[in-house]
C-alpha cells in the first residue's frame, strides 16, 4: 500500500485559510493521517458528484475531494451546515 498525497484547489485553499488556526491544524493532521493509511476507508462517497466524489468528516467540518490515482484533490472545505449548499 503506497502513500497518498493531497493538493488543494485554489478555492479550497481559500476556504481553509478563512478557518480558525486550530481547525486548520486539525484538518492538516487528519489529512496526513488519511494519506498514510487507505483514505477511502475513512471517506464517504457522495451521492451528488457535482461538488465532488468523496468527503472526509473532520469534527464539524467536511473536506470534499476527488481521487486520481494516488492524489487526493481537495475541492471544498467547510462547516457541515454550509458545505453542501
Amino acid at each position: 500500500m503506497g502513500k497518498f498525497e493531497y493538493k488543494f484547489e485554489p478555492k479550497a485553499f481559500k476556504q481553509l485559510a478563512k478557518l480558525p488556526f486550530k481547525i486548520q491544524t486539525r484538518i492538516f493532521s487528519k489529512l496526513d493521517f488519511f494519506c498514510q493509511k487507505e483514505p477511502l476507508y475513512y471517506a464517504d462517497k457522495l451521492t451528488d458528484n457535482e461538488i465532488g466524489e468523496f468527503r472526509f468528516r473532520i469534527g464539524n467540518y467536511r473536506v470534499v475531494f476527488d481521487l486520481e490515482d494516488k492524489m487526493i484533490i481537495i475541492l471544498k472545505i467547510g462547516h457541515r451546515s454550509e458545505i453542501y449548499r
